[in-house]
């Protein structure tokens, strides 16, 4: 058959995928080919898109260009309105990341919000906990979010810890869900209050004479109280929250 030519506009921050500042990109084929392989060879992951219009009518990942196409591409957020064809989840409390965001992990955990973390865990450990226990991914390896598998996750564009964070809470709208000292920032169990009789064999010295307020992980036993390191981890929270708040 003849060549397909598929004519693309990345709309938003998707043009941040593509090796040229051009958001538009031609592609040709030899065959049929679904619309989620044609985004993803400009190198654009399919959770990213929101929307697809397929000559000004909405499709999802499995329409198959078939003919010469013109296609827009749309990520999450854009102003467009048509809610009822959007394929992407927005408020997703429950996430799973790679190796390389440990940073990240501790302040969603200080926020309160669970997310999976193993910096030794292979790609097929993640991508199965994140399908077995519905989590959206969040990673800095493109080709890991372009797997079939993944219904819901973010490619972080930053490579600082607190610009990453806010990328996660403005993509998936969590400014309001905070809960912050309510999960252990080890191993992403929930946090109990103790009295502290309970634990008191497990203190220091000075923190049985100083402190009467004690929480215990429900998962590792890591004992949590309000000292000096509390001012910092308030004021990091601060520091998120201002930053979140920030125009941007």
């Amino acid at each position: 058959m003849n060549a397909l030519t598929v004519c693309l506009k990345f709309h938003g921050d998707l043009s941040f995928f593509l090796k040229s500042n051009n958001a538009i990109v031609e592609r040709q084929f030899r065959k049929r080919t679904s619309i989620k392989d044609v985004i993803e060879s400009c190198g654009v992951p399919h959770p990213e898109v929101d929307l697809i219009l397929v000559d000004r009518k909405a499709v999802d990942f499995a329409h198959v260009v078939e003919r010469d196409t013109e296609v827009g591409v749309y990520p999450i957020n854009t102003r467009i309105l048509l809610p009822e064809n959007r394929m992407q989840t927005i408020h997703i409390k429950k996430f799973i990341a790679d190796g390389h965001l440990g940073k990240l992990v501790r302040d969603l955990r200080l926020l309160g919000f669970d997310i999976v973390y193993d910096p030794a865990a292979e790609d097929r450990q993640l991508l199965g906990a994140m399908k077995s226990e519905e989590r959206a991914l969040l990673t800095r390896d493109r080709r890991l979010l372009m797997h079939a598998i993944v219904q819901h996750g973010y490619y972080l564009r930053s490579q600082n810890p607190l610009e990453q964070t806010i990328e996660v809470l403005r993509r998936f709208d969590l400014s309001s869900a905070f809960a912050p000292f309510t999960r252990c920032l080890h191993c992403n169990a929930l946090l109990e209050q103790v009295e502290k009789s309970e634990v008191i064999e497990q203190l220091e010295p000075l923190t049985k004479i100083y402190y009467e307020q004690f929480r215990r992980c429900t998962g590792c036993g890591q004992i949590y109280w309000p000292g000096s390191h509390f001012d910092k981890l308030l004021a990091r929270i601060e520091g998120i929250r201002a930053a979140l708040t920030a125009e941007f």
